[in-house]
């Protein structure tokens, strides 16, 4: 005899799932533990061994955003988790902090086991590739304020820095040069801008190629936010980084300024790195405005670092053994405060 529904179940949140999903994951969580880590997943708050009177917490939280809704489209679930990680990461990065541990949440009308645990490995991979422990989370079964078979996520890092470590660009003065870090692709901003140019202006479909390339639209749209711990923590080693900006919503336009004296401007040239196809085709299908697209998209940029002239080919030269491919973007110059593209 088949088991009766509850009636929570009929009115579309089956707590067994989540449970039996719970189950699944632990073992996969549990391998992200770091020293620190003092509980398990599935308490009611996560523990953690604060580190020394030496150092600093620095936390942040993100979200995914509209990204979500290309993974959906593809009903690839394996690398928005990697997504929110990394982002998170880089975000608590420019002040020159490292992770400690990270806590996820996830919302949806109805829990989808195979898409939940997907997420979870994505939160997983990226947590072990970034040093940090996945300490904990929150799932939520709502329906009625989700859309039927779409889920929102939710992040929060925590990190830490020695005081006299903190990075937080005050240091910056007129002459510096900006070192840029390429992106990965359009990381975790802009989605709805560009889904609207591709999907509906454009009408094209997620198999198409990217004119220009030999990428789908597909493959461009999930590729991973990247994270530059990394290579950054290489660099911070033996060179002094005077700031740091994440390009994420706001662009090189809004980013930059948050970290700058108000003595100072960052000033980009923008022929010193090639413009990637994807915001090319967004551009001229969109008929968006050139200067916009600086605004919403990281136009190729994902990390900006602001050194002393004298140590810019060592920090050049540095940042490449470490495996990036860094550009010099630009210098600053006596100003307000402000992003000047020119």
């Amino acid at each position: 005899m088949a088991k009766k529904k509850s009636a929570y179940a009929e009115a579309g949140v089956d707590i067994d799932v989540m449970m039996n999903s719970l189950q699944r994951i632990k073992k996969n969580v549990k391998s992200t533990n770091t020293k620190g880590v003092m509980s398990e997943i599935g308490s009611f708050g996560g523990l953690f061994q604060s580190p020394g009177k030496e150092f600093l917490l620095v936390a942040s939280a993100d979200g995914v955003g509209t990204k979500l809704k290309v993974a959906n489209m593809a009903g690839k679930h394996t690398t928005v988790g990697q997504d929110l990680v990394n982002h998170c990461t880089n975000d608590i990065l420019v002040q020159g902090a490292a992770p400690l541990f990270f806590l996820d949440y996830l919302g949806a009308a109805a829990l989808n086991s195979k898409v939940f645990e997907d997420v979870i490995a994505g939160f997983c991979k990226a947590c072990k590739e970034n040093g940090c422990a996945l300490l904990g989370g929150e799932t939520a079964e709502m329906p009625g304020l989700y859309p039927k078979g779409e889920y929102d996520l939710v992040g929060t890092i925590v990190g830490q820095v020695e005081k006299k470590k903190l990075i937080t660009g005050e240091t910056i003065r007129k002459g510096d040069l900006i070192i840029g870090l390429p992106s990965s692709g359009l990381h975790t901003n802009g989605y709805s801008l560009a889904r609207k140019v591709i999907f509906e202006t454009a009408g094209k479909k997620l198999n198409d190629l990217v004119p220009g390339t030999k990428v789908t639209f597909e493959k461009t749209l999930l590729a991973v936010h990247k994270s530059y711990l990394k290579p950054v923590a290489a660099l911070m080693s033996k060179i002094k980084v005077h700031g740091m900006a994440h390009i994420t919503g706001g662009g090189l336009v809004d980013n930059v300024p948050r970290v700058l004296p108000k003595t100072v401007d960052a000033v980009f040239d923008r022929s010193t790195w090639k413009t990637p196809a994807i915001y090319e085709f967004i551009e001229r299908a969109g008929r968006v405005d050139h200067e916009e697209m600086y605004r919403v998209f990281n136009m190729g940029i994902g990390m900006t670092l602001f050194v002393r002239a004298k140590d810019a080919d060592a920090a050049m030269a540095i940042l490449k053994k470490a495996g990036e491919k860094p550009i010099l973007i630009g210098c600053v110059e006596k100003g307000t405060g402000i992003s000047r593209l020119i």
